[in-house]
């Protein structure tokens, strides 16, 4: 067997835990920390679509705003934070959602999963993008 054959099989040796130390060693690897796992921090709360009709997602947190999307009843979309603006069905909070694309969804019709922020005390870069234009020299 050459030399090449052995490192990869020992390598899948190691890739499957069976005497990972050992094999180690004998390849004469270094061999670093690994470093400690993050505990778990609260889950990212979500909600569910609850319009049977579906929901507009709009650029800004009013109905006069331009639509960028819909979502499907029953949908799941995360959420960052929330606001109090316009009502809509008597309730005035709208959701940011957490999407590549943010966009804004009445509370009326979505269900959240648990506790969301206000977005006054969520860090603005989470949910202000980010424009070239307002960094751009010259």
């Amino acid at each position: 067997m050459s030399t090449t054959e052995t490192l990869v099989a020992r390598g899948k040796q190691l890739a499957a835990g069976a005497g990972a130390l050992a094999t180690a060693v004998a390849l004469g690897a270094t061999l670093l920390a690994a470093p400690a796992q993050a505990a778990p921090g609260p889950a990212k709360p979500f909600g569910v679509v609850t319009a049977k009709t579906g929901l507009s997602q709009r650029q800004y947190p009013s109905t006069d705003s331009s639509v960028r999307g819909h979502l499907h009843h029953r949908a799941q979309v995360g959420l960052v934070c929330k606001v109090r603006t316009q009502s809509v069905g008597g309730n005035t909070v709208w959701y940011l959602t957490r999407e590549e694309r943010a966009s804004w969804v009445a509370a009326k019709y979505v269900t959240n999963s648990g506790y969301v922020k206000y977005c006054k005390d969520v860090q603005r870069s989470r949910h202000e993008p980010n424009h070239a234009a307002k960094h751009a020299v010259g």
